[in-house]
């Protein structure tokens, strides 16, 4: 038997007037995921534990079967394992966006944080941006790594977990009341604003119609993390696919491999037909038995607050994922299981992540069921199948219980 898991980042959400009360997965175009559901077990899952914050960190490692309340020990030190950052017990890492503030005449704290993304900056440009950052402000105590797109990573020498705000959590707020309590944190992320405003690569952005990438963020603070392995807590031999560092570090602690796709952003337009084949080619030709496709767009989207972005997003998650993925499994001749889900909600309501249920699809190639429901929140509530503790779905899908 085969797994494969197909998770689209921040996908479930809340009914909006603008689509006639439905939700995005219930008016988006999804007839492979409306077919698969109607052969396959629904229900709703609580992918976050309570009392803890809901970040994709969080969420998929409750999706991969790691109990966030004990395995969690901050977002930045994952990534940090998937860049290759040494990290010593002592060190702390700290997520580093690069983000864009409003350039009124006005002091650092009262300016606005306007695009926690820098409408998704390409990682070269990003590079460029940060290692003028470094150049200054870098030495023995703080060091700066590149991650990917506007998402980097900050090791804190002899720091602390420190309480930081995620940029996406305060999407158009003034941003003084979120800014670190840590002195030399809040120095850094004034200084590097100075730094980057006029930088000639912001000055091109900006006579394109993009929005600069002009002020570090730091969040998501955390020692270096201990995951015990995926194969030997499952018995499976595990690939992660996906374009983001978060996913990819959370592979390499619990020593899965990680498949790199050439053109694979985190994006609207990736390379979803490369991940796609990644996984399968993984499933049938290089001796794996489980695969996590992880697709980012739908939960950028959110954030960015766009209903027919995020719409479109899910359209292309059934249609460009889900359709071929399933097709080339049963064109293999190989028995399989697959469990789609989003991790969280990203609400366009709130443009960030929430701890309510998301719906799950377990398919068995080798068991299909009968029912009449479609994939999506509403029809998920009505099957009344629910997982309370969102780490126990994964031994339910790979039959460990």
């Amino acid at each position: 038997m085969k797994y494969l898991v197909i998770l689209g980042d921040g996908m479930a959400d809340e009914p909006l007037e603008e689509l006639g009360g439905k939700t995005p997965l219930e008016y988006a175009a999804t007839p492979n995921l409306d077919r698969l559901s109607k052969l396959s077990e629904m229900g709703m899952v609580h992918t976050i534990p309570d009392g803890m914050k809901p970040g994709s960190d969080t969420a998929n490692l409750s999706v991969l079967g790691y109990d966030p309340a004990k395995y969690y020990s901050g977002r930045s030190p994952l990534e940090a394992l998937s860049i290759g950052v040494p990290m010593k017990d002592t060190d702390i890492a700290i997520r580093c966006n690069i983000v864009t503030l409003s350039e009124d005449d006005v002091p650092f704290e009262e300016r606005t944080i306007i695009d926690h993304s820098s409408s998704e900056i390409s990682t070269e440009d990003c590079a460029v941006l940060l290692k003028a950052v470094a150049d200054r402000l870098a030495d023995d105590t703080y060091r700066f790594y590149v991650g990917t797109s506007y998402r980097h990573c900050l090791i804190w020498s002899g720091g602390s977990v420190v309480e930081l705000t995620p940029p996406h959590d305060v999407l158009g707020r003034v941003i003084g009341q979120y800014l670190p309590k840590d002195r030399a944190l809040r120095e850094m992320m004034r200084k590097s604003y100075d730094i980057l405003a006029d930088h000639p690569i912001n000055i091109e952005r900006k006579k394109k119609g993009l929005n600069p990438a002009n002020c570090c963020w730091f969040w998501g603070a955390g020692t270096k993390p201990r995951l015990s392995s995926f194969r030997e807590k499952t018995g499976k031999k595990g690939m992660m696919v996906s374009a983001v560092d978060l996913l990819k570090g959370i592979a390499v602690g619990a020593g899965m491999g990680v498949a790199l796709v050439e053109g694979a952003n985190g994006g609207l337009h990736t390379n979803y037909a490369g991940k796609v084949e990644a996984a399968v080619k993984a499933l049938t030709q290089d001796g794996y038995d489980f695969a996590y496709i992880h697709v980012e767009a739908p939960d950028e989207m959110g954030h960015q607050g766009s209903i027919e972005k995020k719409v479109q997003a899910i359209q292309y998650l059934d249609a460009e994922v889900i359709g071929p993925a399933v097709a080339k499994l049963q064109a293999s001749g190989e028995d399989f299981r697959l469990l789609v889900l989003p991790d969280h909600p990203t609400p366009i309501r709130v443009r960030t992540h929430t701890s309510d249920n998301v719906p799950y699809l377990l398919y068995d190639s080798t068991a299909p069921q009968s029912h009449e429901w479609n994939y999506n929140e509403a029809e998920g509530r009505m099957t009344g199948n629910f997982v309370a503790k969102g780490h126990e779905l994964m031994d339910k899908f790979l039959e460990l219980q």
